[in-house]
């Protein structure tokens, strides 16, 4: 019996493991995210945007929405890319330094576009390295 060193494609197992893990950091990176927002809003700085306020659930939802399409994209790279981890390392780096651009150019103050910033980076610390490390290198 003989066994690849390398299979070209992720198990089902490993996939599930991938899934597990990426529902466990999305759950920590959408409290985690909540908790800087509302951290930075006791320490007065305003979560409005243009005429609206953004309610700190928002935080959570939206960091659950996106890091589950993290997830699924570390799913298909896991079962098509030949080096799942580079690649999905690549490509969230790139993802995570564009969602920062709307918050520089957002009608908002300066300290509300450095926490909205934050909360990015939060959940990207979180997300990002937790698929990473169940993934192929």
């Amino acid at each position: 019996m003989t066994t690849a060193a390398n299979p070209p494609h992720a198990t089902r197992s490993a996939i599930g493991a991938l899934i597990l893990t990426g529902v466990i950091a999305t759950a920590a990176a959408s409290v985690a995210t909540v908790a800087v927002a509302a951290a930075g809003h006791a320490a007065g700085i305003s979560l409005g945007v243009g005429d609206d306020t953004i309610p700190l659930s928002g935080f959570g939802l939206l960091t659950a929405a996106f890091s589950l399409v993290g997830v699924l994209l570390a799913v298909l790279l896991a079962r098509f890319a030949r080096r799942p981890r580079r690649t999905f390392v690549l490509v969230t780096v790139v993802l995570t330094a564009l969602s920062l651009v709307p918050d520089l150019l957002i009608d908002a103050a300066a300290a509300t576009k450095a926490l909205l910033i934050l909360t990015h980076l939060v959940a990207a610390a979180i997300v990002v390295p937790a698929l990473a490390r169940r993934l192929a290198a």
